[in-house]
């Protein structure tokens, strides 16, 4: 953080001079590209609701760890995410369910389990509507720096299985045929998509989190002409919308989440007629 300080002494804006915002733009530019990265995956998956239903687990698990008053419930929240991803995978391969029955069945049942939970014995729902919007003005050094491993993970997951998880997402039956075994590719991007999601979830909020799995993806396959370029496009795009609405939501007094959200609508719409010239 001492170099990430020096460096924000250096800019001469008003509010490079807040240690809030020094700590909040660290996360975007860590945030972004993390889901970037992951929505080329959403998006080719056709699982775009699958981050609301994990964002739904992730709401049940800090319920759970709450009522049994954990100093720390963000912990539980992720074990019950990767556990509801890996149920989740389980049942979508061995059924002829399609995906979104699936993803209906267990978000509607995460969050009437998060509600009943955090309603018992008279509980008020008031002190988790912080959840709802999120507030990444809020973050911590230390949060930072486990989103950075995150990232860096991912990089790394990304780097050793891009070829199998996108086979397994584009064409299961071929990827069976090859060898790859597709459940545990599926149960390895679901579960990576569960920590993710969890960990963020109290800055961007669960109301938007789902679309910025879903907008840097959609929007850089609208332009991008092969794999590496759409990448790019949505990391990139990821990236300049988070910064735009961090700024925005800065000198506004909004959400950060719902900006940055906003922003990539705007990226989506724009790239939007790239798509039906080249189709």
């Amino acid at each position: 953080m001492e170099v990430w300080n020096l460096l924000m002494d250096l800019l001469p804006f008003e509010w490079a001079g807040h240690g809030f915002m020094r700590a909040a733009l660290l996360a975007v530019l860590v945030i972004s590209p993390l889901f970037g990265l992951l929505s080329t995956m959403v998006v080719e998956s056709r699982m775009s609701f699958f981050s609301d239903a994990l964002g739904h687990s992730a709401f049940t698990g800090i319920a759970i760890g709450t009522l049994l008053g954990l100093v720390e419930p963000m912990w539980c929240a992720v074990a019950f995410a990767v556990v509801f991803a890996l149920l989740f995978t389980y049942v979508r391969r061995h059924t002829h369910m399609a995906s979104d029955t699936i993803i209906g069945v267990f978000s509607s049942t995460a969050v009437a389990l998060g509600i009943f939970i955090a309603t018992l014995d008279g509980g008020s729902f008031t002190k988790f509507n912080a959840l709802l919007i999120g507030d990444i003005l809020s973050v911590e050094t230390g949060k930072i720096g486990l989103l950075a491993c995150i990232l860096l993970l991912m990089a790394a997951l990304w780097i050793y299985s891009f070829n199998h998880l996108m086979l397994a997402a584009v064409h299961p039956a071929l990827a069976d045929s090859r060898g790859i075994k597709v459940f545990w590719q599926e149960a390895l991007f679901c579960a990576a998509v569960a920590v993710v999601v969890t960990v963020s979830m109290t800055w961007v909020g669960l109301l938007v989190i789902n679309s910025l799995l879903v907008l840097p993806g959609a929007a850089g396959r609208n332009v991008a002409r092969n794999l590496r370029q759409y990448h790019l496009c949505a990391i990139l795009g990821a990236l300049v919308c988070g910064v735009a609405g961090l700024m925005t939501s800065y000198y506004l007094g909004s959400s950060t989440g719902a900006c940055i959200t906003l922003y990539l609508a705007v990226y989506f719409a724009v790239t939007l007629p790239l798509q039906k010239r080249r189709s």
